[in-house]
């Protein structure tokens, strides 16, 4: 299994940021412009059986991913888990963590890609580095829309 962890401080208090997470369009919103990913659907907002379908454009064939979400506790977490998909597991947490004015966004995911051990070992940097590139401007978008200046 896999692991991946991007944390930020946002300076908004939880409510203002969860909010923000509410929004019909998030999803647009957080998905960074250089990738191949086209939002499908977006059901349920962050409420346990929401689902978000995503088509990714890698190469010729578009692959379905669907997420559904798990776990939902207002101004404090969500969690959802692939559902359709192209690796053998993936669980994201989305934590909001109250500091009074400002709101620490932690984003862990747990993951196994298809394969043996060594293929997993092999292109977990390359994709942990994908990730660290698509958290940080998911984080910088929601320190932009949430912050006062």
């Amino acid at each position: 299994m896999l692991h991946f962890e991007y944390s930020s401080l946002i300076e908004a208090p939880v409510d203002i940021v969860w909010k923000f997470y509410e929004r019909e369009d998030i999803l647009q919103l957080l998905t960074p412009p250089w990738q191949p990913v086209e939002v499908i659907r977006h059901q349920g907002r962050l409420d346990v059986g929401a689902i978000s379908e995503f088509k990714l454009h890698l190469g010729i064939i578009p692959i379905t991913w669907i997420s559904t979400h798990t776990q939902c506790e207002p101004k404090r977490l969500f969690v959802d888990k692939q559902t359709e998909g192209i690796v053998n597991y993936w669980v994201h947490r989305h934590e909001f963590i109250s500091l009074g004015d400002q709101t620490r966004l932690i984003d862990a995911i747990a993951y196994s890609l298809p394969g043996n051990w060594l293929a997993e070992s092999l292109i977990g940097w390359w994709v942990n580095s994908r990730l660290e590139d698509m958290f940080c401007y998911r984080h910088r978008v929601t320190q932009r829309e949430c912050e006062v200046r």
